[in-house]
């Protein structure tokens, strides 16, 4: 059986050392952080996004994410509606606001990302590592359904 330590120490130290890249241009250039962004992409790029939807998307509980969308209401990036086919939860969506920073802000994220990402791995080996991690992420997710 192979050393997986290695790589789980390089893996979880790279994601840290990332997302305090990224979350520290965003805060210092949009007064945004990362957290907040990530829900507002994926509310930016899902028809009729639930908080269910976000959850799902980032791998995070459904309060938690509730929560989240509760900040980015409160700051104006967003609103809820009803969601006309279940009384139960609310449609999500972008205010003008918080679209323009969406935009603002993926362009930052999007520089950051190829100055520490696309400057370094060339096409093939960043297509291969996305494969990889997907694969690992997956498998991850089915060995979870399967214990519970």
């Amino acid at each position: 059986m192979p050393d997986l330590k290695p790589f789980f120490n390089e893996l979880v130290r790279f994601e840290v050392e990332i997302w305090d890249a990224v979350d520290t241009r965003l805060r210092a250039e949009h007064d945004l952080s990362l957290s907040r962004f990530e829900p507002m992409r994926i509310i930016a790029s899902t028809p009729d996004c639930r908080v269910h939807d976000i959850a799902r998307a980032l791998s995070l509980t459904t309060g938690g994410t509730s929560k989240l969308v509760d900040q980015i209401e409160v700051a104006g990036h967003c609103r809820r509606r009803p969601n006309p086919n279940d009384r139960r939860s609310s449609i999500i969506e972008l205010t003008a606001t918080g679209k323009r920073l969406v935009q603002k802000a993926t362009r930052t994220v999007e520089d950051e990302l190829d100055k520490r990402i696309g400057s370094v791995l060339p096409d093939r080996s960043l297509q291969q590592l996305t494969a990889t991690l997907a694969k690992l992420r997956e498998s991850g997710r089915a060995g979870s359904e399967l214990a519970a």
